[in-house]
C-alpha cells in the first residue's frame, strides 16, 4: 500500500492548492500534443475549457471530463495531466470549468456542463464520437448531462445517439443530502438531484469505475446505479478496484502515479470500443 499512500499524500497537495498541482503538471510532458487553453463557451468568468490533441494524429474520440471537488472547489488547470493521459491515448479532451457554490447552487453546475458539451460539440468535435468523463461531483454532473435529458435538450441535443459513452469514476449516484450538501441542494430542485432516477429508459453505454477502499464515496452507490441501469436494459460496464480509494482513482492517469489503479487501460479499453460504433442507447 505504500505507493497508494504516495499517491493519496500527492494529490492531496494538489486538491489543498499547496503547489501539488504544480509538481504534478510539472511532470506530465505535452511534447506530442496540442494544447489550447482558456477557450470560452459561455459569458461567464467560469465558461471556459482547455483542449488537449495528439498533435501527429487524427483523435479517435472526444472526451469531455468533468472534475470533482464537492461542487465547491476545483479548476481545469488542475487536471492538465488528465488531459494529457488521454490525448497521449489517440483521443481529444476537453476540461471545462463550470460555476460553483456557493456562487451557485443545483442545478446550475450541470446546466453550465450542460452549455459546455454544446458548445464543444459544436466547435471541437466534428465528426468525433463523444464521451461524458467525470471523476466524484463530476461523475454526479456528468451523469446527470447523460442520463436526464432536460439538460442537453434545450440546446437541440437528445442524449440517445449523441453521447457515445458514459464514464464515471468514483461518482455519487445516489447519496443523502445531509446538512452539509443542503446549501449546494435547496429544497425547490433537490428531488432531480440523483443520478440515479434517471437510470429508466434507454440510455448510452456506460463505465462505472470505484475503489473499493473509497470512504468518501462508497462503492455501493456504483453498484446501485449499475444495477438500475442494466434493470433498464441499458449496457454497464462495472470495474470495483481493489485496495484503491477515492483519490487514487484518477490520480492514477498520470504517469508516475499509474500503478495505483488501473483506470487509464479501463479507460481507454472502453473508449475504443465504443467509438467503433455508432452512438446508440440500450442493450
Amino acid at each position: 500500500m505504500r505507493f497508494t499512500a504516495i499517491a493519496i499524500g500527492l494529490f492531496g497537495l494538489i486538491l489543498s492548492g499547496c503547489g501539488g498541482a504544480t509538481l504534478l503538471n510539472a511532470v506530465t510532458t505535452e511534447k506530442g500534443l496540442t494544447v489550447e487553453r482558456g477557450i470560452a463557451y459561455g459569458q461567464q468568468k467560469r465558461h471556459r475549457y482547455d483542449l488537449y490533441r495528439p498533435a501527429e494524429a487524427e483523435p479517435q474520440a472526444l472526451v469531455i471530463f468533468y472534475y470533482g471537488g464537492s461542487w465547491n472547489s476545483g479548476h481545469r488547470g488542475m487536471y492538465e495531466f488528465v488531459g494529457a493521459a488521454l490525448a497521449r491515448e489517440g483521443f481529444a479532451v476537453a476540461i471545462p470549468d463550470y460555476r460553483l457554490h456557493p456562487k451557485v447552487q443545483f442545478p446550475t453546475f450541470v446546466e453550465d456542463a450542460a452549455l459546455a458539451f454544446s458548445t464543444i460539440k459544436r466547435d471541437a468535435a466534428g465528426d468525433l464520437p463523444i464521451f461524458v468523463m467525470g471523476h466524484s461531483a463530476g461523475a454526479h454532473i456528468g451523469g446527470l448531462v447523460t442520463f436526464d435529458e432536460r439538460y442537453l435538450r434545450p440546446h437541440g441535443i437528445d442524449p440517445c445517439g449523441t453521447v457515445a459513452g458514459f464514464i464515471g469514476l468514483a461518482g455519487p449516484y445516489n447519496f443523502d443530502i445531509t446538512n452539509k450538501w443542503k446549501p449546494v441542494f435547496p429544497p425547490q430542485t433537490r428531488g432531480r438531484s440523483q443520478v440515479i432516477d434517471f437510470a429508466d429508459g434507454r440510455h448510452p453505454p456506460a463505465l462505472l469505475v470505484h475503489g473499493l477502499d473509497d470512504s468518501t464515496v462508497h462503492a455501493l452507490d456504483t453498484r446501485q446505479m449499475d444495477e438500475a441501469l442494466r434493470r433498464a436494459g441499458n449496457p454497464v460496464t462495472i470495474e470495483l478496484l481493489e485496495g484503491v480509494g477515492h483519490i487514487d482513482i484518477v490520480a492514477a492517469l498520470s504517469w508516475p502515479l499509474r500503478k495505483a489503479a488501473p483506470t487509464l487501460a479501463v479507460v481507454t479499453d472502453f473508449v475504443r470500443k465504443n467509438s467503433k460504433m455508432a452512438p446508440r442507447c440500450g442493450a
